[in-house]
């Protein structure tokens, strides 16, 4: 802490990432044992689906470049908060800076946020593939998708920009003790030594236009398609399909169901405890980034015929090398 004067500048020039504020000691271990296996499963998985979808020819099809920018996104977010955290629990290294901090804030907030962009990016080309199947050449392609994806980038950074520069400029003089494993909106505005309402009103009203918005757009796509397929399909190909939405539904409704239920208590000041708080967060955060690349990318065909292909050449070298 630096002894500065309340004016036009902050006391306060780091803050302290708590992590799980009442996880005991003996603890500590474990839950940043498991953090760590997390990220490095999403490295390995995010990362494999990036250079194949850079790799291969036959990848370069709108929806990969969809799933492509999500896989990058999910892993540019872990690599952002977890190695912190971790290292808060490994070597006591809890302190951020006050422009690091807000600079963590900035990512996870827009990389959030264009997950949910893209995610429902996703959903469309889904519908379009299977309710417009003849139409979907002329109506998706790869520089509509791209456009697209830049597109929700610069109006993104513009959302987040501004979050950024009001919650910023507060006057942050007193507790820098954020109860949290990252920076973040929720946690690092009501540390402000100033009235924060218009900061809180404008992040919860950004924030439900970021997930809400995209999420009806995901319900109506996978109803629409669950009805084309279930009146077009034989029962094998129905429940086969049916199963492919559930599954998609579920990642997706972890995704959005706990944000919009945290932002909305926050608002309303229902008070949940601390650690819960936390694992609500870390649960509907990281979880999906490590099914992403397995639900939307590893389970299709044309990624595990080229993942079979690979590991068979593989073991064949080394099979031509040991004799």
């Amino acid at each position: 802490m630096v002894d500065i004067p309340v004016t036009n500048q902050t006391a306060v020039s780091e803050f302290i990432l708590l992590g799980f504020p009442g996880l005991q000691q003996n603890f500590h271990t474990p839950v940043s044992i498991m953090m760590f296996i997390v990220y490095c499963v999403s490295l390995i998985a995010n990362s494999t689906v990036i250079i194949l979808i850079i790799l291969k020819e036959n990848l370069h099809h709108p929806m990969y470049i969809v799933i492509g920018n999500l896989s990058l996104s999910d892993l540019l977010f872990d690599t952002i908060t977890l190695p912190k955290i971790i290292a808060k629990y490994w070597f006591g290294v809890g302190t951020i800076s006050f422009y690091g901090c807000f600079f963590q804030l900035f990512c996870v907030h827009y990389l959030g946020s264009l997950d949910s962009f893209i995610i429902m990016l996703m959903a469309i080309d889904r519908y379009v593939a299977i309710c417009k199947p003849l139409r979907y050449h002329s109506i998706i392609s790869n520089k509509l998708v791209t456009l697209i994806c830049y597109c929700f980038l610069a109006l993104d950074a513009i959302q987040e920009i501004i979050l950024v520069v009001y919650n910023a400029k507060l006057p942050y003089c007193g507790p820098n003790k954020i109860k949290n494993c990252f920076c973040s909106i929720t946690f690092l505005t009501v540390l402000a030594c100033a009235d924060h309402t218009f900061e809180i009103t404008l992040s919860y009203s950004f924030a439900m236009f970021v997930l809400l918005l995209p999420m009806s757009i995901i319900i109506l796509s996978y109803f629409l398609i669950i009805r084309v397929i279930h009146s077009s399909a034989g029962s094998e190909n129905w429940q086969k399909a049916f199963s492919t939405c559930t599954t998609h539904l579920f990642v997706i409704g972890l995704y959005y169901i706990p944000r919009v239920f945290v932002y909305t208590t926050s608002k309303i000041s229902f008070i949940l405890d601390a650690d819960v708080n936390v694992l609500l967060l870390c649960l509907y955060t990281y979880i999906p980034h490590l099914a992403n690349p397995i639900i939307y990318c590893l389970r299709t065909a044309e990624i595990r015929t080229i993942v079979g292909q690979m590991f068979h050449k593989t073991f064949r070298v080394k099979a031509h090398n040991n004799k």
